[in-house]
Order: structure tokens, then C-alpha cells, then sequence
């Protein structure tokens, strides 16, 4: 979590856009009229008085992981904003019966399981990363059935692109071992013993109970 050492109208509103609020629901959250919010988005170096720091610092100590995460991205400067969302990741949500394909990666501290995916270049398809990815990682070929939307990822900060796709042949392997430790078909109503829930896409779940 970063530590924000002064609140200003800017940091005050990023916070706001990371909890999704309106300028009416973050003023009653916080106790004071909407027209301070409101004077936050005109002015975004004034800084708030001492209880108001307080109470922002409050709110943000009080916010999930991905609520921090999201602040962190939306209060740097833009112009590494956007270099940051510049980058996008196709990610393959690939199901066969009742069962979703998910690889083994490698990570700094711990493995972690994840979807299939892989960078798209500028002016590449989303759709054509998640398909070759998915195929060069697992060995397993398949075809987008739906785009199900994008978020900036609460874990990486990049812009991550998800799409569902139906399994059509292969067997499941190995394919890149120097990033992967392993592939398995994992039942998909024992998905979240895998990924914890709270870090899965909302509309990944969704598809994944509907299909």
C-alpha cells in the first residue's frame, strides 16, 4: 500500500475515482458537503485540512487490496498513466466440459495460477494473442467464443483484455517451462481453490457459471 504523506483535491479525487464513486456518495463517506468534492476536481492542488487528512487517510487504510492498487495507478502523473495502460495483456479464459485450462507460473516469492496469457502488441488482436498464447504455452488449440471486457489489473497495473474461448483439440502440456511449472484442466466449480475469488474478474465468473 503507498503511504500518501499530504492529501491534495488531486490524490483526494483519485481516490474517489479507485472506490468508483459518485462526488454525492464520497462526500456523505466522508462527512462533508459534495460541493468540497466538488471543489477538489476545480482546484486539484488545494490542500484539505487536518481532519480531512485524517479522514482520507481513513477511508484509504480502509479500502481493499484492489481499491489501493487502483489508486496507486490513478494518482500518478498522466503521462505515466498512460504509459502504464499502454500496456495490454490478452488473457484466455478456455473451457472444455466443465473444466477451465490454467497454467502454473513461476513468481518472485511463490507459484500462482493463472489463465493463459500473453502481451499484445500496439495494433495487435486480442483475440489472435489469446489463441497463440494459449496454444505456444499449453499445446492446446482453441477459438474465441466472447469478448467478456478489460480492467487495469489490480496486481500488475496493466491494461488486462479477458476473452472466452472454447477448447477444440490438444492434449494439455507443458509448453514454456522457463516461465510455467505446470498446465492442468481444473474443474470450474473448484476454480477459486486455484485463484482466490476476490482476484478474479467479476465477468469471468459470470461466463464461467453460465457456460
Amino acid at each position: 500500500m503507498d503511504v500518501v504523506d499530504t492529501w491534495t483535491g488531486r490524490t483526494a479525487c483519485a481516490l474517489q475515482e479507485a472506490l468508483r464513486m459518485t462526488n454525492e456518495a464520497f462526500a456523505k463517506k466522508l462527512g462533508v458537503a459534495t460541493r468540497t468534492v466538488a471543489g477538489w476536481h476545480k482546484e486539484p492542488d488545494i490542500v484539505p485540512r487536518t481532519e480531512m487528512q485524517a479522514a482520507l487517510d481513513t477511508e484509504y487504510e480502509r479500502a481493499g487490496e484492489t481499491v489501493q492498487r487502483r489508486f496507486s495507478l490513478l494518482s500518478r502523473p498522466p503521462e505515466e498513466r498512460t504509459q502504464a495502460q499502454a500496456l495490454r495483456v490478452a488473457i484466455a479464459v478456455v473451457t472444455r466440459a466443465d473444466e477451465v485450462l490454467l497454467v502454473c507460473r513461476r513468481g518472485d516469492a511463490a507459484l500462482s495460477w493463472q489463465f493463459p496469457a500473453g502481451m499484445v502488441k500496439p495494433g495487435g488482436s486480442i483475440e489472435s494473442v489469446a489463441i497463440q498464447e494459449t496454444h505456444a504455452e499449453t499445446g492446446v488449440h482453441c477459438a474465441v467464443r466472447e469478448q467478456l471486457g478489460s480492467r487495469v489489473h489490480p496486481q500488475t497495473g496493466v491494461l488486462a483484455s479477458y476473452v472466452l474461448c472454447a477448447y477444440l483439440a490438444g492434449e494439455a502440456e507443458n509448453r514454456d517451462s522457463v516461465e510455467n511449472v505446470d498446465v492442468a484442466w481444473v474443474p470450474r466449480a473448484a476454480l477459486t481453490r486455484f485463484i482466490p475469488a476476490d482476484r478474479i474478474y467479476p465477468p469471468v465468473l459470470k461466463a464461467l457459471e453460465a457456460a
